[in-house]
């Protein structure tokens, strides 16, 4: 229980990743591309283009694998199972939306009923990403 099996830290982190990075495309291409467009217009900043999806996408996996990574190291001290997941999963989540959300939100102006539904909609896609990721990881 002491070793971190870490080719299972990327399985689940991927798998992780996967949902989460489903989780934001809807979030910003379905349910939010009105206020994102109109945002950008009021910024006058062009669409993110394909460097930008590229690496948020690529770094939306690298916090699931972090989210599992996280769980594997507090396991011994929560036990495995979902209630150390989702632990590992809101961490995450708090550094990424809550935090730098705030703070993004303040710095260009979004909208607080925007930024709310963003850190509610953030908390559930993280905790099904971490729950998933967390299920595909094994110590042996």
């Amino acid at each position: 229980m002491n070793k971190i099996n870490f080719m299972r830290v990327v399985v689940g982190g991927v798998i992780a990743g996967l949902i989460i990075n489903t989780g934001e495309f809807l979030l910003n291409e379905v349910f939010f591309v009105n206020q994102m467009e109109a945002m950008l217009r009021r910024l006058n900043t062009p669409r993110p283009g394909v460097n930008f999806i590229v690496t948020a996408t690529l770094l939306t996996f690298v916090l699931g694998v972090v989210i599992v990574l996280m769980y594997a190291m507090i396991r011994p001290r929560f036990g495995s199972g979902p209630k150390t997941a989702i632990i590992a999963a809101l961490v995450v989540w708090f550094c990424v939306y809550v935090y730098a959300g705030m703070l993004n939100s303040v710095l260009f102006g979004v909208p607080s009923s925007v930024l709310a539904l963003g850190i509610v909609w953030g908390a559930a896609e993280y905790t099904l990403g971490g729950l998933a990721g967390a299920w595909f990881y094994k110590e042996k």
